[in-house]
């Protein structure tokens, strides 16, 4: 149980810095590409508002009156852009190459097409940012400008971030796995003390049960059989197996494992186990079907997989509905070996099968002689100590099915 707490603390705490961490990544790799992208076009709509040319820069002008004078006097010099004039039919006009380097007169058509095929607006071809716009009638302009530096810049912003999120998370986690410990110290105190504490209590009851049943014995060959007497036992009894299944979860719930593992015929212990009930259910008004899958074994406890198999043939006879049948069935899968049971229930509730391996939970309150409410908690347990898992699911209206899937062994 500890070491499951401290895996979830650990999942847990990962998730919600990963999650962080990816959102603060991508907040800054999205405001810096927008911040790139909305320069480029401020660039493009003032060699575009210049008819294809850079402005005249004033002696002495200061960044931030007006974009024109957004520049440094060298930015005329550094940004390479070439410019296409064509008609409304899609001849091209001019092409303006004497700002760029890369471009030829025999690549100008391809970036025409890409014009004519976009239309007013901005776009990108290749490591360039484009503007397209009319200027005149039935005559266009479109603006190429150089941008692979600036893509450059966004793809290593990205890069690096991404890899100084990683290494961010992987320093998250040693640093949360080296103090999970100390994070759910209060909460493993307080699970061994309750574990202790039902544990020391179980063998202190015990002794006076035992004294109490062997009394009320002596007072039965003394007196006679009578009415009070054999509640008092019976009594007795509940208490001794209450006590017992307390046990019993506290044993599960240790930090090592008190189930014993061996090879061992899993078909010949579920269908013995499953058999000694056969008449229980039918005194109860129940036909107790089975369907075994032959000749599966299984690398397990066979005592605690008995205990399960009685856990839910019981729980399925206490609770079936007058005078219908129960199913049982044992059969392998990719996963390991499924054991299920399935019976009908008078005012199924669905959305309270979740809470049904809850301890203490009874399906049906009202009917108190139906069990302490442990035994399927104890059957969970049992299961999670085979690497598997239990759920409870309703079908066909009013059956609810028992499903324990027991991992590969």
């Amino acid at each position: 149980m500890i070491k499951q707490l401290r895996k979830r603390f650990i999942r847990i705490a990962m998730l919600a810095v990963t999650a962080v961490m990816l959102a603060l990544c991508l907040i800054v790799n999205i405001a810096n590409y927008l911040s790139v992208d909305a320069g480029l076009t401020q660039m493009l709509e003032i060699i575009g508002s210049n008819q294809g040319t850079m402005p005249a820069i004033p002696h002495g002008g200061k960044p931030g009156a007006k974009p024109e004078k957004a520049f440094t006097p060298e930015t005329p010099f550094s940004t390479r852009y070439f410019v296409l004039r064509y008609s409304g039919e899609g001849t091209l006009l001019q092409a303006d190459l004497r700002n760029i380097a890369a471009v030829t007169e025999e690549d100008t058509e391809q970036y025409l097409q890409t014009a004519l095929a976009h239309g007013e607006g901005f776009g990108w071809k290749e490591g360039y940012r484009y503007y397209v716009v009319r200027s005149g009638e039935d005559r266009w302009m479109a603006v190429f400008l150089d941008s692979y530096d600036e893509i450059r810049s966004v793809r290593t912003t990205a890069i690096l971030s991404f890899a100084a999120m990683l290494f961010c998370i992987a320093c998250v986690y040693l640093i949360v796995t080296l103090l999970s410990r100390r994070a759910i110290d209060p909460v493993v105190r307080a699970s061994e003390r309750q574990k202790q504490f039902i544990t020391d209590a179980g063998h202190e009851l015990k002794t006076p049960i035992t004294v109490i049943a062997t009394s009320l014995k002596v007072l039965e060959m003394e007196t006679g059989k009578n009415k009070w007497n054999d509640k008092a036992q019976a009594q007795t009894e509940k208490l001794r197996d209450l006590v017992n299944s307390l046990v019993t979860l506290s044993r599960m719930d240790e930090e090592e494992s008190p189930l014993k593992f061996s090879r061992f015929p899993l078909s010949e212990a579920v269908s013995e186990t499953a058999e000694s009930f056969r008449d229980y259910a039918l005194s109860n008004g129940h036909e107790l079907q089975l369907a075994i899958a032959p000749e599966l074994e299984y690398n397990g406890d066979e005592y605690a997989l008995r205990q399960l198999v009685s856990i839910l043939l019981d729980n399925a006879v206490k609770y079936a509905a007058k005078g219908t049948p129960i199913t049982f069935a044992l059969e392998k899968n990719k996963k390991g070996v499924v054991i299920r049971t399935a019976n009908r229930c008078e005012n199924l509730d669905g959305q309270e099968l979740d809470k049904l391996f809850d301890r203490f939970y009874r399906a049906d309150p009202s009917r108190t002689a139906g069990g302490f409410g442990i035994g399927l908690s104890i059957a969970r347990s049992i299961v999670e100590g085979h690497r598997g898992s239990i759920c409870a699911r309703r079908c066909d209206g009013d059956t609810i099915e028992l499903i324990a899937q027991l991992g590969k062994g």
